[in-house]
């Protein structure tokens, strides 16, 4: 049986690849750090099978000794502060977290057991200021947050720890993807839930910021099978994860409100508190070297990715409110 180990295992990518491992027969392990409050919803029907452990990514000695306790075979490092505005409000935790953290846990590898493959979450982030259209491994970087720019940095260190101490150490370039199981200040799960809710008559509008804003959008359980895929190759190689296909935001908003038989513009308001300090304007993957190696591609189209999300929310709010929506949809 191969052991995993999962840092982030309670946030939506971690959720899935638990599920997916577990599916194939692993034994999964996952690191959660210390807190006054613990959320563990997105993983809690996978209770009794999973390992849970308590470590930080901004202490070195909880990652030997997790490393030392688990000896998994595979290592996912999922976790970060992930939500690009906050790296602006604290970026300097945003960096300890999601580029000196990623160091830490390499180092840990290569004193503990250099023969672990290792996995690094990477994001189309980094491409921030595009220079090509579309994106590729060998498109350059420019960050445009200080979140985008850790998240380089992370992709970076694990390079060097690759080629310097001959690690199976590979990241994945990660194009957004999304799921019922999105934090809500993400802006598919804000459009969904916004949606939802005024459907329900339970707000009567859905303030957005950028509505220009376009990216590669697809289905994150699909996404985790391409993290799985990287770690069974020969040779340790870094890939670029997407649909090749850019929506807007606004088209995220229109297919939405389509779905309940509403129209956008009787409750759509744009607010300028919800720009970005340095706005990234369009992202798409060009994930042939995918399709070529792993054999992976995504299958959910951007449209039912928005109707699953809004089902999915339409009966979240349903049962946690007592409101019905009209029958027939």
């Amino acid at each position: 049986m191969s052991r995993a180990l999962i840092t982030g295992i309670t946030g939506q990518d971690g959720s899935y690849l638990a599920e997916l491992l577990l599916g194939k027969g692993y034994e999964v392990h996952g690191m959660v750090r210390r807190s006054s409050t613990e959320t563990f919803d997105r993983i809690a029907h996978l209770s009794g099978r999973l390992q849970l452990h308590q470590a930080d990514l901004l202490d070195q000695s909880s990652m030997l000794k997790l490393l030392q306790e688990v000896r998994p075979d595979e290592l996912y490092n999922l976790a970060a502060q992930s939500f690009v505005p906050t790296s602006w409000l604290q970026p300097t935790l945003t960096g300890e977290f999601t580029a000196l953290g990623v160091t830490r846990l390499l180092d840990a590898m290569r004193l503990v057991d250099p023969t672990i493959r290792f996995y690094q979450a990477s994001s189309s982030e980094m491409f921030g200021k595009i220079r090509e259209t579309p994106q590729n491994e060998a498109t350059p970087f420019y960050p445009r947050s200080p979140y985008a720019v850790s998240k380089a940095y992370g992709h970076w260190i694990t390079v060097n720890y690759r080629e310097s101490y001959d690690l199976f150490a590979v990241s994945g370039i990660l194009f957004n993807h999304e799921s019922p199981r999105r934090g809500r200040e993400f802006v598919t799960r804000h459009v969904s839930e916004g949606v939802a809710r005024i459907k329900l008559g339970l707000q009567d509008e859905l303030r957005i910021g950028n509505l220009e804003a376009c990216r590669d959008w697809g289905y994150a359980p699909e996404y985790v099978e391409a993290m799985w895929r990287m770690l069974q190759q020969e040779s340790a190689k870094d890939y670029v994860i997407g649909t090749g296909v850019h929506h807007s935001v606004r088209q995220c908003v229109d297919y939405a409100f389509e779905y309940v038989g509403l129209d956008p513009n009787d409750f759509l308001v744009v607010d300028p508190d919800r720009m970005r300090p340095a706005e990234v304007d369009l992202l798409i993957a060009d994930p042939s070297k995918a399709r070529e190696e792993l054999d992976w591609r995504a299958e959910t189209s951007f449209r039912d990715l928005v109707s699953i999300m809004l089902e999915a929310d339409l009966e979240l709010q349903e049962a946690a409110t007592g409101a019905r929506r009209e029958r027939g949809r």
